[in-house]
Formats: structure tokens, C-alpha cells, sequence
């Protein structure tokens, strides 16, 4: 395939481009250029093939049968590219490539460090090939499985590629830190370059991490936002590391002795990286996680690169350690900088637990015993630090650089402290860490904008750190609502946690794609959404969600525990009976539309004693699966499903299904849960995006 020599000639040109770089002749400075562009030229049209295969619909190729269908919207189309492993590491190489052009027309990196980053794009190239999405299909068939219900949400459609350029753009200072080290560069002059990028990176991380937070919250029905589950700690702590990277570059700076620990920082961001990308895709979450994908081959490979990845570069800075200054880190407890590392060190120790909480299950399977922890685990582990974390933030935004570091006026924090630690009491808060973390968060928010008004933090900084803040007291207080299970008839009023409660029953789109569980909260009308299967069956949930000022109020309906669905076995030309309606199964006709299919059609009589009508319902069989959609009877009465037909088509298998008008009727039960205030959650993630991409742009 076209694509696979593409993804050939791009390993060629990065390894070129590396040579290029890392040679000390003239002879290969010519070759710079070219190399750079064509592995980026490449990357791209490899990956034009990709996404021209799904939506051409070629199901003469695996992952486009995996992730695509002909019937999906040309939005999920879009990213079927990156819904499967071997996709998502192409999108990883093509922002990767892409971004070496930018570097290369920037020319702000050293030749060594440019080096490392076309090394890192030859081993993604690799990466791809080793799991390509270019295999043929084996078995032929028809139409593609399509995507998965749950990933058809916009929020999911810009989720990964959002991760993948932070993963690319940690690169950067990573490649910048290995080629100081190899060339024993001590000055501090590369920090700027790497510290602008480090918040691009760190920017893009935030807003993805953000972004699927907000998708589960949304979506997934659970009631919650983070669930602490491995793959999403496999994002969050490489973005707690490159937080720490940030500020010790900022430190660095100022005193050069802090350089060993930065390089320390860059190398552990990117291996990370690397190492969640192999912790998800090794098949070892397949039990423990709901993002993970299933095992594979590429696990092993991941796990090489990732350990020569780490143990090189570690290696490179210990033999290069005798190159830096070996004065102290700071001047004195009352700086800025004691501060800054202090915050540097608590935020380690969150990543840390937090590494050691997802990499259990690795852990474990080696001991023969595959187990993960719970998310009390990550909280009652985590509390403590968040809590230490915002006030070290505060002291350290208060103080001034230097040994004789400045403290600032501040007259405001404690009042917020005291504002924001009342306030969450008064929400629901009843625990004292909770209403601790509310208190310094207060103070820490407060500090931030008196350290702006009085010129010791830029705006995107103030912005960043008073968007922490606010993110602790969202969680804080939407962690203080209560929640009740109730049932419902259809037409029901009930007062559940303040609120009128009415539930309308179910409805059906027109094409029975979908239904909605229908409800009234206080006079407002919401729906909770169900995504069907060609057969009816529930693919997706989504919950209902009335916002306010003062929170959400989220219900999460579970499918009706007696949804009047009947299945009988029709002998031809005997009457069956269910209740007052009687079927005879006259005949079956079974033809092959092609060489993939069988489709059996069925012709059934039915009566109610008043009218009678004629069923034709039909299945679609293929050598994996099945599709049967219902058909509707004496003017909608009922619903009947082919689900099987006998060898010697004397007999068959229906589906009796209530009307819609009855489906509507049924019971249902609810989790109602409130979420008090957490849209200042929400804001408070958006301002650290926000305030970082400011610094950023800054620079």
C-alpha cells in the first residue's frame, strides 16, 4: 500500500535528518533541509491515505472495517483516523513532523537538540509501522463495525488530537535538555525557547485532560468527572510533571544549580509519555479500564523504546553532572525560589502516588496477581498534597526572587480564604481536609491577582493560578451534593433534593436511532439520551443534566427492568398466542445478496381478534454478526423482530415488542445526583488553559 511506502521513506528522511544534525561535516548540513521536509511531506500524505480509505468506505483494509462504516457522519469519520492505536500514532507523527518544520524555519534549537528530536520522530515512525494502519482485511466484508457509540460526541472528535500535540510539543524541551547535555552546555541561554514551548505543551495537555473530563461528565452517566482510572492517569501525570518542568525552568534561569534537577524534569516528562502510551496499549488495562485498548503486539516494542528512552537519557545526565554549578538551589527560605521548588516537589509527589496508583496493575501481573487500586486511594493520597501544594502556591506568589526576597502587600487572601471555606461548608462540605483545601485556595487565588495588580506575575501567570484555585473550590463544593434513586411511572411527579421532578416518559427518534427519557426539572424540560443498535438494543448513554446558577442536577437513568420485550419460537402454520394477539408463520425466503450475506425474510400473519395484518420482518446475516430491525403491526399495536431462522426453515424466533406508545409508559428508574456549582470547576479549567496560553503567547 501506498501509505506504508510513505511511512518507509518517512523513517528514511527522519534518520536522515538525524545524521544530518549529529555528523560534524559540512558535507551533511546539505542534506538538513531536505530531510525535514520530505519526513513531514510524507507523514502527510501517509496519512491523506489513511483518512481517503475511510472515507472512501475501503473495507479491503482492517482498521477502516474496525472504526468506520459507511452510515457514519463525516464527523466521526474524521476521527475514526484516531480511534484505533495504529491511527492515533499516526496523528502522534504527523503533529510530531509537522512540528519540526516549525522548529527547523525557527532555527532557535542547537544542532544536537534538533538531532534528538528527529531521533524521537524515527522511533513514532516506527511505531506506526510496527502497528500499521494500512493491514489488508482479512476476511471480506460489506461495511465496516463503525465507531464506537460512545466516541461519537464532538467533545471526543478534538479530545485526542488536542493530547497528542501536548505529547509531541514535550518533546521539545526534552530534546532541548538531551542536547545541552551532549554537548555540555551549561548556559542558560536555550531556557526561554524551551520554557515558551513547555507552556504550549503544557496548554494543549491541560485543555485535553480538561476536555475528557468535561466528555465523561457528560456522557458517560456516572455522575462524576474523573474516575482515576489508568488511562486518564496516563495524561495526567505526565502534565503534572511538565508543571513542574515549567516553574523549574523559571528557577533555572535565575540560578544555574537548579539546571541538573530541570534536565531531570524534562527527561521524566517525555519518558512518561511514553510510558503511559505503553501502559495503555499493552493489553494490561484491558480488566481495569474502560479507555484501554485490548492486547496487541506493540507492547513489548513500546516497552524497549520507553526503557531506552529513560535509562539513555538518565544515563547521560549522570556522566554530565559534573558540569554544573554546585552553589545552593535558592538564597533563602523566604524566597520565591525556595518557594517555586518547594511547589515543585509537592506537585512530584502527587505524580508519583498517582504513577504508582495506575502502573498497580503492571506491578501486580508481574507478581502473578493482575489487581488496581481504588480511587479512595488517589484521594485520600492526594488531598493532603493539594492542600500543601496551594499554600506553598500562595507564599510563593507573595515573595519576590533573591535572598532578601520581598513580600508583598496583601491584605485580601485571608478574606478569601475565610469566603471560600465558608462557602463550601455552607454548600455541603462537612469534612475538615475539604474545607482546608477551599480556605487555600482562597488565599492562593487572592495572592495571585494582588501579585499581578502589583507587577510581580504576568496576567497569563495571575490567570493560571487563580484558575487553580477556582478549579480545588469547584471540586471541593460539587463533591458536597447528595443523591437519591427513585422510580418513575410515566407522567410522575416527585420533589427529590429541592427540586420538581417530572418524568414525561420515553420518545424515539424518527429513524429509532436513539431515545430519550424525557423529564421536567423545576418547569425546565431536559433529556436523557440512549444511542440504539440497528436491533434496538441500547449502544450509549448519556444522562439528563439541568444546569443552574447554583449547580447541576444529574440524572442518570438505568434501562427499565421490565421492558415488556417477549420472545417466542413460531412453528410454521401453528397458531401461537401472546395474549390477545395470534401469529402464524407462513413462509421464509432466504437469499444471498452477495457473497458476505444471508438475508432471510419471514412472513407472518397476526390478528387481534378485531384486525389482521401481514408481518414481513427480515434479518441480515454475515459470518459475525447479525442485524434485525423491528417492523410494526396493526398500525403500531406491537413490534415484532426476526431474531432466527431454523436449518430447515420450519421454524423461527421473534422478538415481541411493545408499542412505542407503551414503551413510554414504562417505569423507570433514576440516580439523581446534585452537582453543586461545578460550572466553577469548568471556569477554573478553562483559565489555567487560558492563562498559560497567554504566557505563552507571550513569549
Amino acid at each position: 500500500m501506498i501509505g506504508t511506502i510513505f511511512l518507509a521513506l518517512t523513517l528514511a528522511a527522519a534518520l536522515s535528518a538525524v545524521a544530518s544534525y549529529a555528523l560534524p561535516f559540512n558535507f551533511a548540513a546539505k542534506f538538513r533541509a531536505p530531510s525535514v521536509f520530505v519526513a513531514a511531506i510524507c507523514a502527510l500524505l501517509s496519512s491523506v491515505c489513511l483518512m481517503t480509505l475511510i472515507f472512501q468506505n475501503d473495507v479491503h483494509y482492517a482498521y477502516v472495517v474496525s472504526y468506520s462504516s459507511k452510515d457514519l457522519p463525516n464527523i466521526y469519520k474524521f476521527s475514526a483516523f484516531w480511534a484505533g492505536q495504529q491511527g492515533s500514532f499516526l496523528l502522534w507523527l504527523l503533529i510530531h513532523a509537522v512540528v519540526s518544520v516549525i522548529l527547523y524555519r525557527e532555527k532557535k534549537l542547537s544542532d544536537a537538540s534538533f538531532s534528538v528530536y528527529m531521533a524521537v520522530e524515527a522511533i513514532l515512525t516506527f511505531f506506526v509501522l510496527a502497528k500499521s494502519p494500512f493491514l489488508p482485511q482479512e476476511n471480506s466484508v460489506e461495511d465496516g463495525f463503525g465507531l464506537n457509540p460512545l466516541l461519537q460526541d464532538p467533545w471526543m472528535a478534538v479530545h485526542p488530537p488536542i493530547i497528542f500535540i501536548g505529547y509531541a510539543l514535550l518533546a521539545i524541551p526534552f530534546s532541548m535538555s538531551l542536547g545541552a547535555l551532549f554537548t555540555k552546555n551549561i548556559k542558560t541561554d536555550w531556557l526561554e525557547t524551551s520554557r515558551k514551548w513547555t507552556l504550549i505543551a503544557w496548554s494543549f495537555l491541560g485543555a485535553g485532560i480538561f476536555v475528557g473530563g468535561f466528555w465523561a461528565y457528560k456522557v458517560l452517566g456516572w455522575g462524576g468527572f474523573w474516575g482515576w482510572d489508568p488511562v486518564e492517569n496516563s495524561s495526567l501525570v505526565p502534565w503534572l510533571v511538565a508543571g513542574v518542568l515549567l516553574h523549574l525552568i523559571k528557577v533555572a534561569k535565575i540560578r544555574p544549580s537548579v539546571l541538573p534537577v530541570m534536565n531531570l524534569a524534562a527527561i521524566f516528562a517525555f519518558s512518561l509519555v511514553i510510558y503511559g502510551t505503553f501502559l495503555t496499549r499493552s493489553g494490561l488495562l484491558g480488566d481495569f479500564s474502560v479507555h484501554s485498548f485490548g492486547e496487541n503486539n506493540i507492547g513489548s516494542t513500546l516497552a524497549v523504546a520507553n526503557a531506552a528512552i529513560l535509562i539513555g537519557s538518565l544515563f547521560l545526565l549522570t556522566v554530565r553532572t559534573n558540569i554544573f554549578p554546585k552553589e545552593n538551589m535558592y538564597p533563602a527560605y523566604k524566597s520565591r525560589e525556595f518557594l517555586m521548588l518547594l511547589g515543585a516537589l509537592l506537585l512530584s509527589f502527587t505524580a508519583a502516588i498517582i504513577f504508582l496508583g495506575m502502573s498497580m496493575p503492571l506491578i501486580t501481573n508481574l507478581m502473578g496477581h493482575p489487581a488496581a487500586v481504588d480511587s479512595e486511594y488517589y484521594v485520600k493520597s492526594t488531598l493532603p498534597l493539594a492542600i500543601l501544594f496551594s499554600f506553598a502556591m500562595y507564599l510563593a506568589t507573595l515573595y519576590l526572587y533573591g535572598e532578601n526576597g520581598k513580600r508583598l502587600r496583601a491584605l485580601s487572601p485571608l478574606a478569601s480564604g475565610i469566603i471560600f471555606a465558608a462557602f463550601a461548608a455552607f454548600v455541603g462540605a462537612r469534612e475538615i481536609l475539604p474545607i482546608i483545601l477551599a480556605f487555600v485556595s482562597g488565599i492562593s487565588g487572592a495572592a495571585a491577582v494582588c501579585a499581578y495588580r502589583q507587577k510581580a506575575i504576568s496576567f497569563g501567570g495571575a490567570l493560571a493560578h487563580f484558575g487553580v484555585a477556582l478549579a480545588f473550590l469547584g471540586i471541593v463544593l460539587s463533591s458536597g451534593g447528595e443523591s437519591v434513586t427513585e422510580k418513575f411511572d410515566a407522567g410522575e411527579t416527585k420533589n427529590i433534593l429541592g427540586h420538581s421532578v417530572t418524568y414525561n416518559g420515553q420518545e424515539f427518534s424518527e429513524n429509532n436511532s436513539a431515545k430519550f427519557y424525557a423529564y421536567d426539572v423545576d418547569g425546565n424540560s431536559v433529556k436523557a439520551l440512549t444511542k440504539l443498535r440497528k436491533n434496538g438494543a441500547d449502544a450509549a448513554r448519556e444522562p439528563a443534566i439541568y444546569k443552574s446558577v447554583t449547580g447541576d442536577l444529574y440524572i442518570a437513568p438505568s434501562p427499565p427492568e421490565d421492558s415488556k420485550i417477549g420472545e417466542m419460537t413460531l412453528k410454521q402454520w401453528e397458531i401461537a398466542l401472546d395474549g390477545d394477539f395470534a401469529y402464524i408463520f407462513e413462509s421464509v425466503e432466504v437469499t444471498e445478496p452477495d457473497e458476505n450475506h444471508l438475508l432471510a425474510i419471514a412472513n407472518i400473519s397476526v390478528t387481534d381478534g378485531k384486525a389482521e395484518d401481514v408481518a414481513t420482518p427480515s434479518i441480515l446475516v454475515s459470518k459475525t454478526s447479525g442485524v434485525s430491525e423491528p417492523v410494526e403491526i396493526l398500525n403500531g399495536k406491537k413490534q415484532i423482530r426476526l431474531t432466527g431462522v431454523s436449518e430447515n426453515k420450519k421454524k423461527i424466533r421473534v422478538e415481541i415488542i411493545p408499542s412505542k406508545e407503551d414503551m413510554a409508559k414504562v417505569p423507570v428508574t433514576a440516580h439523581i445526583s446534585e452537582k453543586p456549582f461545578i460550572w466553577i470547576l469548568w471556569l477554573g479549567a478553562t483559565l489555567i488553559t487560558l492563562g498559560v496560553a497567554l504566557a505563552a503567547k507571550k513569549r
